[in-house]
Parts: structure tokens; sequence; C-alpha cells
């Protein structure tokens, strides 16, 4: 006969006929009780709870007593007896149907059998550890006898109330490097502490930290993981990084802090999304943001105008994509990418191609369109202007620049002088002793030739004349005289070039020619500043600084100033560039106060520009008065002492509104000096990822 233990539970006889027998006359009440459960419930439900798929495949009792009504959510576990739906999994279930946890709420309409059998599975699978009280100093070796006492069987309670009850300690496995310390609590006081309760510090602790002036410690300082725990996370993001090959400078990105940042604050216990999810539905939802994104660029669009910007380019896997983008005050936008490995980029099929994204962005918002020098872009831009009246065609400025540069080198006496720098820096670059040495001596690297820019190779030179004291020590010093390399066909050239006087006046006329293009150059691709008037005004001083340099060189300022005309004074001296210049009073007055001439040439491409764009005859009499009145400082609004002050002040990007009165009325010059004084663009992209974007597409 089965005897209740100190605890109250059974312990049965040794007997396994016994044990067999209780068993077998449990078992059939359990199943009867399910029954009778199930049956009591909607036919809906019932069908549900019977369901094997609507539960886990384990040997887990409490699934006899609980099913998922939301096989999606497997959080939740609804309850036969009560309907109740219980979350946080299986165990909070099973807590539901013994009773008696502070963590759920009770069933009421759990049998005592099965309220019993739950309480015995949790007890049995419990993670608990039975520790007395402790006392100062000797906290660990109690818990470790405690533990030791529990394994072999549960320890009863004195029966007597005049001792000291034994106390049980929950030491949960997730929160298990934490470790909060306190002063030992009286005997008759309960162990359960609250959170708040252990981060309370003593009075003594807190005096102590107001004598020492020190800060009040956050909740994080308190919780901090080791710096151990740090380094294995550390580990894991970078093998993360080295093993799918990602770029490294992706760890200085803004989204990389938002997702570290977000998996922090939700937590242990983040599940990553499927190779399904990221795939269809995550990216279904950022397609979804970004049409959303998309609404604030076309308000933009109506307001201010906006350029087109397209550019082709062929991939790693050589498809010969074209990207087509829209950029407005409210930034550039994304408009699509076309595959056309199988067509021929001639000027009609990129002309079809850009109307399609102007007539998307609508025709009456689209002020200009942007591309590369490419004789079939520019047949497409004469033909788009044809086709649009109102449309201006612009090429890249720095694409522009980095031709003249490039044509430039092509002269007799700077070519010679770029492949003899071209051979020194191989030469160092070649051989791992020598390149060390070069470090050693001029403390860097040099700036060394690309194949795609060429505005590289007087870069270069520029590098090579600022380090030309350490290039000259490296040659003869006893380092290099001692190296095998020296001594070579090659790399007595290489001394000979660096100890040549000629070569290094070479380098400074070079330099003295290109250097006011490679300001320009850097003005083209900024975008911090409002680069069209910018451009347009640096190309003029990079003109004038060219002849003043190159005056003692007639015949080579010849060769130089006709390369400029060809690349610059051809096809980038754009009227509308020249309306932009004169709506910036920053610069036009300026501009007018030294050359009058110049001044009087903004204005006739202004006036160009107007008669192109507005067709009515009465709006273009009101933009010529207020342009006389902008130009002469009359008017009530150009008039005044502090519009005439703060034209060196005020960005023209920043200006409201209401900083023309002819913006008031009419459009036009809306669109001009919001448009184009504010940016200017160039073609600058990241090729791998518009690749990436379209295969995505």
């Amino acid at each position: 006969m089965p005897m209740p233990d100190l605890d109250g539970g059974v312990l049965h006889s040794s007997s396994g006929s016994g044990a067999a027998a209780t068993a077998s006359s449990a078992s059939p009440d359990v199943a009867t009780l399910v029954e009778r459960a199930i049956a009591k419930l909607p036919p809906e439900l019932a069908a549900q709870a019977v369901d094997t798929k609507r539960k886990a495949k384990s040997q887990d009792p409490g699934w006899k007593y609980g099913w998922w009504p939301d096989a999606s959510k497997k959080d939740f576990v609804q309850c036969i007896f009560c309907k109740k739906i219980v979350p946080s999994g299986i165990k909070r279930f099973k807590q539901h149907l013994a009773g008696g946890y502070g963590d759920a709420v009770g069933c009421p309409s759990a049998p005592e059998v099965v309220k019993k059998e739950m309480a015995d599975y949790l007890k049995k699978n419990s993670r608990t550890i039975l520790a007395l009280n402790p006392t100062l100093g000797e906290d660990e070796e109690q818990q470790d006898d405690a533990t030791a006492a529990e394994e072999p069987a549960a320890v009863p309670e004195p029966s007597s109330g005049t001792k000291v009850k034994q106390k049980k300690r929950i030491a949960q496995a997730a929160i298990s490097s934490f470790t909060v310390t306190a002063a030992p609590k009286p005997a008759t006081q309960k162990m359960s502490r609250s959170v708040s309760s252990m981060l309370c510090k003593s009075p003594e602790v807190v005096e102590e930290r107001h004598r020492s002036k020190h800060s009040q410690p956050t909740l994080e300082h308190c919780t901090k993981k080791s710096k151990e725990a740090k380094v294995v996370v550390d580990d894991h993001v970078a093998d993360f990084f080295y093993e799918n090959r990602i770029p490294l400078k992706v760890i200085n990105s803004r989204s990389w802090e938002v997702l570290i940042d977000s998996i922090g604050q939700y937590g242990p216990g983040y599940r990553s999304p499927s190779y399904h999810d990221i795939r269809v539905p995550l990216l279904e939802k950022a397609v979804n943001r970004t049409s959303e994104l998309r609404k604030k660029h076309e308000e933009a669009w109506k307001e201010y105008g906006c350029t087109i910007m397209s550019d082709g380019w062929t991939d790693t896997s050589h498809r010969h994509l074209i990207n087509f983008l829209a950029n407005s005050p409210a930034g550039t936008f994304f408009l699509g990418s076309v595959d056309a490995s199988s067509e021929i980029a001639n000027g009609p099929l990129l002309a079809d191609l850009l109307e399609k994204q102007i007539d998307k962005v609508g025709k009456e918002h689209v002020v200009q369109i942007v591309t590369d020098n490419g004789a079939n872009f520019k047949a497409a831009g004469r033909l788009l202007m044809e086709r649009i009246p109102h449309l201006f065609w612009t090429p890249c400025a720095a694409h522009c620049l980095d031709l003249l540069l490039e044509d430039i080198g092509k002269i007799k006496e700077f070519n010679t002088c770029i492949n003899m720098a071209k051979k020194v820096c191989r030469f160092m670059y070649k051989h791992g002793r020598i390149l060390d040495l070069m470090r050693d001596k001029i403390g860097g690297d040099l700036v060394r030739p690309a194949i795609t820019r060429f505005a590289t190779s007087f870069l270069t030179l520029a590098s090579m004349h600022k380090n030309k004291t350490g290039l000259r020590n490296l040659v003869v010093s006893e380092e290099w005289q001692a190296t095998n390399f020296s001594s070579t066909t090659e790399g007595r050239q290489v001394e000979n070039i660096i100890l040549s006087m000629p070569f290094w006046n070479k380098v400074e006329l070079c330099i003295r020619a290109t250097q006011p293009l490679l300001v320009a150059l850097r003005i083209a691709d900024g975008d911090e500043t409002p680069a069209a008037p910018e451009i347009m005004a640096a190309m003029d001083h990079a003109k004038a600084a060219i002849k003043d340099s190159l005056k003692d060189k007639p015949n080579l300022l010849k060769e130089v100033l006709e390369y400029f005309d060809k690349r610059w004074e051809n096809q980038m001296e754009q009227q509308l560039y020249g309306a932009a210049l004169y709506l910036n009073p920053s610069k036009y007055f300026a501009i007018r106060e030294k050359d009058r001439r110049q001044a009087t040439k903004l204005r006739i491409m202004f006036n160009q520009v107007m008669w192109k764009m507005v067709s009515d005859d009465e709006d273009q009499n009101k933009i010529s008065k207020q342009a006389d009145d902008y130009e002469r400082s009359e008017g009530q609004s150009f008039s005044k002492p502090g519009a005439i002050r703060d034209r060196d002040r005020k960005n023209p990007s920043k200006f409201s509104n209401l900083k023309f009165c002819i913006i008031i009325s009419l459009p036009f010059l809306k669109d001009i000096s919001n448009e184009l004084i504010m940016d200017f663009y160039t073609l600058e992209w990241n090729l791998q990822f518009f690749g990436g974007v379209h295969m995505v597409a």
C-alpha cells in the first residue's frame, strides 16, 4: 500500500507489480478526463484539440491537455479545461494547470489528478537549488553543500515548526551570468527578491558613493557583462564578416548601428528571419516603405522641379546596365535600372528610355537631364530637347574635367613627366624591401596612378613633389645601396629620375598647369555646396590661373587652352549654368564689380533660358522687369539694406521661397533658383550597389 512521504508525494512499494498496477489504474482516469473535456468544447475547438499538427512532437505530458490555437504562433497554448490561451510556451501552460505559480494564473477547471501530475512533473524537472540561509563568508560553501544534498533525493522538511525552514533559491539559466551581491538577510526573512531590491544599495554603499563624489551607476552598468563575454561576441561578429566576405566598411554604416541596437533592445531569444522571410515578405515591406518615401520626393518635384540623371556601365557579370535617378532639394531618388545587354545603346534608344522616366516624374517637373559625355548620350540629349522644348541637357562636369585632364596629360612635355613618375611608382611598389624603405623615408605612401581616373596621375605628381626630399634621401641612403635592386638597370633608372633636376622642374610645371583644374574637380564632386555657380566661377578662375602660370611658356599655354576650350567652353558653357550663376547674388555681384563683360554674358544666358522655359509674353516682361530690379538693387525687395547686406552671408540653397519677389508669382525662377543653384549633379555612384538593386528587381 502506498505511503505518503514527508513532502506530500506518494512512496510506492518496491514491488514492480504494485507500481505497474498503480500506473494502469491511473492512466484510464486521465484519458477519460481528457475525452470528457474535449467533448464539452465547441466543435471547432474540439477538432483543433485532437489535431496532431497543432501539438509539438514531444513526450511532454502538457500536450495531453492543450494545443496551439494558431499553428504559426507556437508560444500560445490553449487549455482543454478552461479554454484559456496561455502565452510563453508549454512550461507556463503546465504551471497554469498545476496552479500555485506566480507566473501563471491557475486553471479553475483542471481536475486534481491533472494538477498533481503537472506539479510533480514540474518539481522533478525544475532547475532549483536547495540552500540554507547563508551566513557571512559562507555563501558559496553552503550552496555547494545544498546542491550536493539535492542530487540523491529531496531533503525532507522538519516536522517541527521550531527550526528554521529550508528555502529554495531560483537560478534561471537565461540570466545565470548576472551576479547580484547584497548584505545577508535575517534568518526569518524570505529569500525571494524583486529586481528593484536586487539593484538597491545599502545605506553604507550610498554614503560611500556620495563621499567619493561618483555618479550614480546606471542600470546598464549594474548588469554589464564581463570583458570576456564581449570578446566572445566580437569574435562572432568578426567571423560573420569574414566568412560571408562582407566589406569591412559596413561596420561604420548607420544601418549596422541600428541593427545592433535593435537586437540588444529585443533581448535574449531573438530569432533571425528565414531565407524566405528576407527574400519575400521583408523585401515587399521594404518596397512599400520606399514607395512611401517617394511621396516626399514627388512633393519636392512639383514644388522645385528636378533633374533626371542617367549613366550606363557594365557590372561584374558583363551586363550593360543603365541607371536612372531623380535629384531635387529633397535628395536623390532611384527611379530604376534597365538591362540593355541585348540592345544597342545608341542615341534613339537612350532617348526613349529617358523619356519614359521623364513621363513617370512628369514632363512639367523636369528641368534638365544630366548624363556622361559619351557620343550616344549627347545624341540622346539633343533628341530629348527637340521632343521637350523646355528641357535642358547637361553633360557631367566631373567626367568633362576628367577628360580635360586626360587631354592635357597627352601633351608631350607632360606625358614624358607622367611616364617617368609611373616608372618610379611601379618600381617602388613592386619590391617589398624598397617599399618599406620608401615608407620609412617619406612617412607614408604615394598616390599611385589609376586607370579609371586621369586626375590621379597629376595627384601622384603632386604627392611626389611634396615628398621630394624624402625620395632623394632614399636613393642616396646606405640602405638603398645595400639592396640588390639598386644595382639593376631599372633601379639605376629610378635613381637617375629622382636625382634629376629637369624631372622635378617638369613636375612643378605639370602641377602649375593642372592644380586649378583639380580644385574645380573637387568642387564638382562635392556634396556640401551648391556646385552649379561654384563650378562656373572655379573654371573662370582656373583659366586665369593657368594663363598666369604658363605665361613664360606661350606654346605650351596655347596647347592647354585649346584643350580647355574643346572640353569645357564647347560642352560645359551651358546657358542653364549661366542663369544659375546670375541668380546667385554672392557670386554675381562680385563678378559684376570685376568684369562687366562677364556679368553681361550671364544676363544674356539668363534671358535665353527664360525665353525657352516661358512662352507667355506677359510673363516674360514681368520676369525681365524684376530681373532688372535684382541686377540694379532696385524695387521693394532688392533695394532694402538687409537684402544687400545678406548677399554674401546666405547660401542660396538656404533661402526661403521669398528670396526673390519673382518667385512669388512665377514658378520659372523658382525652378531655376532652388533646383539649379542648390545642386550640381555628377554621376558618381556605387556601381556594386546598383548591380545588387538590379538583381533584386
